[in-house]
């Protein structure tokens, strides 16, 4: 557990896999409202939040009052994006903020706080993706210090679309760690 800037962070438990599931479907709702086509309300369920428990790290964003502000998962490889890769990096996926009681920033202090848990971990790089229509979450991520790296344009979605995702990776060589 670690507190930032009135946000306290600590990683999920099977018995948040409902909650995270239900905040997934909340920030798909929310981009789908906005013109974002990205996420799919349902398209990832309690079942999936508890796997990424056991298989990497899913963090919870609590809020000065007790309420949950946001989720993001920690992967320590992502073959499906990135390919094959040596053990130089975190990914970072399903960055979500709780819309109704997120303080400001919050999607900044989760990037950050997953930098700190990567960099604490011995290794020098963030990576991530972001799908290749959405400029607006790409203008985000570079303006948190993120570079682009590459493209993936066949990723191909649990329902079976393809679509391109936009790699971006942040050297981390500076963090104080957590």
């Amino acid at each position: 557990m670690s507190i930032d800037d009135m946000i306290l962070f600590r990683r999920a438990v099977e018995t948040d896999a409902a909650m995270l599931a239900g905040l997934f479907d909340r920030a798909a709702r929310w981009m789908q409202q906005n013109g974002i086509e990205q996420w799919k309300p349902g398209d990832r369920d309690a079942a999936h939040f508890a796997a990424r428990m056991r298989d990497g790290e899913v963090w919870l964003a609590v809020g000065s009052e007790g309420r949950i502000a946001g989720a993001y998962e920690l992967w320590w490889s992502d073959e499906e994006a990135w390919g094959v890769q040596p053990p130089v990096a975190g990914y970072v996926h399903r960055l979500m903020v709780e819309r109704r009681t997120a303080p400001a920033g919050t999607g900044r202090r989760m990037l950050e706080h997953a930098e700190r848990r990567i960099a604490g971990s011995g290794l020098p790089r963030a990576r991530l993706d972001c799908l290749s229509t959405n400029p607006r979450l790409l203008a985000y991520y570079q303006d948190a210090g993120y570079r682009v790296v590459g493209e993936f344009p066949h990723k191909e979605g649990r329902d079976g679309r393809v679509y391109g995702v936009v790699l971006l990776e942040k050297r981390l060589d500076r963090l104080s760690v957590v």
